[in-house]
């Protein structure tokens, strides 16, 4: 039986925003001013890109001090340490992900539609940012990485936001009422992520005709019979 919305009255819509939803700061300190979060997100920048090139062992603060063209010390002032440089690359990729995916699944208003464009979104940003996958990647090799990812709120609730989703979209009427809403989020998600190594060990993988693939065996699998 399919598991229902742990908040009945959300509707599809409402779901939609849950799913999108921005992933507020990457740590509990006060708020900065203007420059230094920019400052932070230009580091956080060439981390990802200095972890793609020589992988999160070799991403020192003096590998991406050189990139940026600044002094160690001055990403030793934004940073207490490597772990929380890492916090901030693994907001920032989210973040970043977000915004992409959010206007175009609000574009949609139908069942259909908003899952269709879920899945083209989170593998078109993949396609257009293959830097952040290889360091997402390289990230949850390592121990530290993986103890990070698995406090970041974007990360944890990737499948429950998903599920609320596709459950609001039954109630609705709009896809199939009788498939399991957290089963079907566990694959949706894995079929968008099963891309990730395959994209970061061969830039020339056809991402776009993989995610027509996926999209077309998602809709047969929800839709609802008398939706096209």
């Amino acid at each position: 039986m399919p598991r229902t919305c742990q908040n009945g009255s959300s509707s599809p819509r409402q779901s939609a925003s849950f799913l999108i939803m921005r992933t507020g700061p990457a740590t509990d300190e006060p708020n900065r001013t203007f420059i230094e979060t920019a400052r932070r997100a230009q580091i956080a920048a060439a981390a990802i890109d200095t972890i793609a090139e020589v992988g999160y062992a070799g991403a020192s603060f003096a590998r991406i001090a050189e990139r940026l063209g600044i002094s160690r010390g001055l990403i030793g002032y934004h940073f207490a340490g490597k772990d929380d440089l890492i916090k901030q690359v693994v907001h920032e990729a989210a973040e970043q992900a977000i915004a992409h995916i959010r206007e175009r699944v609000l574009a949609e208003s139908s069942g259909p539609g908003m899952l269709r464009a879920y899945i083209e979104s989170n593998l078109e940003f993949m396609r257009d940012h293959r830097n952040n996958v290889i360091a997402m990647i390289e990230i949850a090799r390592s121990a530290d990485g993986r103890r990070i990812f698995q406090g970041d709120t974007a990360v944890v609730n990737a499948v429950g936001a998903l599920e609320a989703l596709l459950s609001g979209f039954q109630t609705a009427g709009q896809l199939r009422p009788d498939f399991d809403p957290h089963a079907m989020a566990i694959a949706i998600r894995a079929a968008i992520e099963a891309a990730s190594p395959l994209l970061a060990l061969d830039p020339e993988f056809d991402i776009d005709s993989y995610s027509r693939e996926i999209i077309s065996v998602f809709n047969l699998a929800t839709r609802a019979t008398d939706t096209q």
